[in-house]
């Protein structure tokens, strides 16, 4: 492009912005005169990110950018891309957009770039309910992702976000839950606004709670996210998810009520109960010290309120799904237990694990003085 007709341009640019960013494009002009690419792109990027340029964003892109696209950081060039797109009419323009700049940098040397933007794309492929071609992309940009040695945070973000919303979209809880808490991973949580925040830590709760394999919530437990649940209106879903951890049934019952709140929930609640009697199975055993575990059915049903003729399927179950390991006695009617899955322990778990050590500590002792009381003796000669 002549650059006289790109000079004029800048200046016709600048006289339409704000008055605050002329300065900005005052900057932008001088860069782009002595060729200082980078200092260039750091410019404007600084400039994308202000609020009042979004009017200037997509023709400064098209008009100015690209005559100079090549010269300058390719991972920039496409996040100079994405701002640019914010502003288009709707999505169907923003799809075109995205997938000219993908080919734009779907070179060898920029294959980090080509990523960042094909999940910008499927993610607008995503809103437009293409779940077929959401899914190619983000499969394709998986496959590129799997060879790097190390990227740039922004470009895993971008792809678990994505991929995290598309599997909530097709209702897959755990590939979500796994995706989500891996975005999170890639990001500053301060960065979050309180809604969203709110919003990611209301799904997460959600989605761990209703999934049919996911039965330790510890990761989710300790995470931060969940704490901007605290009073609010949610706050009594954070407190489901750590009664559902102690296998504590009668805060289940207190919680109960709150479920009809969220429509997945409710559409699960029968299958919350098999969930929340299998924890407290596991905490059965769990409390108990690991030389006491052969369980009558009859103990097992007064822990967990199912019913006797329904407590073999759930022991099988707890055993199919690794939540325990062990035995059962079917003529006898008695579990033999000799491992459970290990978890994340609240204040009163480890309290009880307390008095267990402190149990532990007195036999021990008292197996001592018995041994030196029989053995006088013997250590005598």
């Amino acid at each position: 492009m002549d650059p006289e007709v790109i000079s004029n341009f800048l200046v016709e640019q600048r006289e339409a912005a704000p008055e605050n960013l002329q300065q900005n494009f005052l900057d932008i002009e001088d860069y782009w005169d002595r060729k200082l690419w980078h200092q260039l792109t750091d410019t404007l990027i600084t400039y994308y990110h202000d609020p009042a340029s979004s009017s200037q964003r997509l023709p400064l892109f098209r008009r100015f950018i690209l005559s100079f696209a090549e010269k300058i950081n390719q991972l920039k060039f496409v996040s100079l891309g994405l701002s640019a797109a914010t502003q288009c009419s709707d999505d169907r323009e923003r799809l075109t957009f995205l997938t000219d700049l993908t080919e734009k940098v779907d070179k060898p040397a920029s294959q980090d770039a080509y990523v960042y933007s094909l999940v910008a794309a499927s993610e607008v492929k995503l809103r437009l309910q293409d779940y077929d071609g959401t899914r190619k992309d983000l499969n394709k940009a998986e496959s590129i992702l799997d060879t790097f040695d190390s990227v740039e945070t922004e470009v895993h973000a971008s792809f678990y976000r994505t991929n995290a919303s598309y599997y909530q979209a097709k209702h897959d809880f755990a590939a979500y839950y796994k995706n989500a808490l891996l975005y999170l991973a890639c990001i500053d949580l301060k960065n979050l606004t309180h809604d969203d925040a709110q919003g990611r830590a209301y799904d997460l709760s959600v989605a761990a709670l209703i999934s049919d394999s996911i039965y330790n919530f510890g990761e989710l437990l300790l995470h931060p996210i969940l704490n901007s649940l605290v009073s609010t209106e949610h706050a009594w879903l954070r407190d489901l998810l750590f009664a559902f951890n102690r296998g504590d049934l009668a805060a289940y019952n207190v919680l109960e009520n709150n479920i009809t709140k969220c429509a997945l929930l409710e559409e699960h609640k029968t299958f919350l109960w098999q969930k929340i009697s299998l924890s407290a199975l596991t905490e059965a055993v769990f409390r108990r010290p690991p030389h006491d575990r052969a369980m009558t059915f009859a103990t097992i049903s007064r822990e967990t309120h199912v019913q006797p003729e329904e407590i073999e399927i759930l022991i099988m179950k707890a055993l199919s799904l690794g939540l325990l390991r062990g035995s059962i006695d079917q003529v006898a009617e008695i579990a033999r237990i000799n491992w459970v899955q290990p978890k994340v322990l609240d204040m009163k778990q480890i309290d009880n694990m307390r008095v267990r050590l402190k149990d532990w500590d007195s036999s021990v002792n008292q197996l001592g003085h018995w041994i030196e009381g029989v053995g006088k003796d013997v250590w005598a000669a």
